[in-house]
C-alpha cells in the first residue's frame, strides 16, 4: 500500500512539473525553439508597435481633452453641481492633468490592439485556425475592459464619490479637492475595474494550455475568494471597504463564469477526441 502511494505521489508530481514546464515553454509548442535574440526581436517589435499605437491613440484623446474632462466631471456634478470643490494648485497643472487624461483615454481606445500584438508575441506557433481566433478573442477582451470601465463609472464610482464628499461635511470639513488629485483618483479608479474584468481571459488561457481544469477551479474556491479580495483592495485606490466589495463582487462572479466556460471547453475537447478515435477506427 505503501508504495503504490509512493508511486502515486510521483504520477502526480511528475504531472505538475510538465503542467509548469508546458506552460514555461509555450511559445515553442507546435513550433521550433528560437534563439534567445529571436525573442529580444519579437518583444521589441511589440513593444514598438504597442506604443505607436498608444501614441496615436493618446493623440486623438488629446485633441478631445475637454470632452474627456466634462465626462470624468459628470459624477461629480451630481453632488456638487458648482464644482466648488474643485481647486488647480499646480501652474502646470492643466498640461500636465490633460496629458495624463490623454494616456487613460488612449489606453481605453488602444486596448484592444494591445490585446492582439501580446497574443501575437505570446503565441506565435498557433494554427491558421487559432490565429481567426485572436481577433474574435481581442474583441470579448475589449469587450470586458469596456464592461468594467462602464460599470465602474455608472455604478460605483457615483456613491464613491458621494459618500467621502458627505462624510467629510459630516465632520463639519468643506471638501476641497485637487483638480490633479479627482483626475487621477477617477482615472485610475474605472481603468482599475476594467483591467478586474479581465480575469475570464486570464483563467480561460490557462485552462486552454491544460494548466488548470474546471475541477481544479472548483476545488480552489475558497483560496480564489481570498485572492480577489486581495487583489480588490490592492487595485481599487480607495480603502473603504464598500468599494472593495464593490470590486471583488463582479470579479467573483465572473470567476464562476469561468468554472462553468472550463467545464463546456473540456467537454469539447473530449467529444471531439472521441470523435477522432471513432473516425480511426
Amino acid at each position: 500500500m505503501q508504495a503504490k502511494e509512493e508511486t502515486k505521489i510521483e504520477k502526480k508530481t511528475e504531472i505538475d512539473r510538465m503542467n509548469w514546464r508546458r506552460f514555461f515553454d509555450f511559445r515553442e509548442m507546435g513550433d521550433e525553439a528560437k534563439p534567445f535574440l529571436d525573442h529580444i526581436e519579437d518583444l521589441r517589435k511589440m513593444l514598438i508597435k504597442m506604443f505607436v499605437v498608444l501614441g496615436l491613440m493618446m493623440g486623438g484623446a488629446f485633441t478631445f481633452q475637454k470632452p474627456v474632462v466634462q465626462i470624468l466631471e459628470r459624477p461629480l456634478l451630481a453632488i456638487d453641481p458648482a464644482r466648488t470643490s474643485l481647486t488647480n494648485f499646480g501652474v502646470t497643472d492643466p498640461l500636465t492633468i490633460a496629458i495624463e487624461l490623454s494616456f487613460y483615454a488612449g489606453l481605453v481606445m488602444a486596448f484592444p490592439f494591445l490585446v492582439l500584438f501580446l497574443a501575437q508575441f505570446v503565441l506565435p506557433a498557433l494554427t491558421r485556425n487559432e490565429k481567426r481566433m485572436l481577433y474574435p478573442a481581442a474583441a470579448v477582451s475589449f469587450g470586458l475592459f469596456l464592461t468594467g470601465v462602464l460599470f465602474s463609472y455608472y455604478w460605483v464610482l457615483p456613491p464613491t464619490l458621494d459618500y467621502f464628499f458627505n462624510y467629510s461635511k459630516s465632520l463639519n470639513w468643506r471638501p476641497q479637492w485637487s483638480v490633479r488629485e479627482y483626475f487621477s483618483f477617477t482615472t485610475q479608479f474605472v481603468v482599475s475595474f476594467g483591467l478586474a474584468f479581465e480575469l475570464p481571459l486570464a483563467v480561460l488561457l490557462l485552462v486552454k494550455l491544460e494548466i488548470l481544469s474546471h475541477e481544479v477551479l472548483q476545488r480552489t474556491r475558497a483560496f480564489a475568494m481570498v485572492i480577489i479580495l486581495f487583489l480588490a483592495a490592492v487595485i481599487t485606490p480607495t480603502t473603504d471597504i464598500l468599494t472593495m466589495l464593490l470590486m471583488a463582487g463582479p470579479m467573483y462572479l465572473l470567476y464562476e463564469g469561468c468554472i462553468l466556460i472550463a467545464w463546456l471547453m473540456e467537454r469539447r475537447v473530449r467529444r471531439q477526441s472521441r470523435m477522432a478515435n471513432s473516425t480511426r477506427a
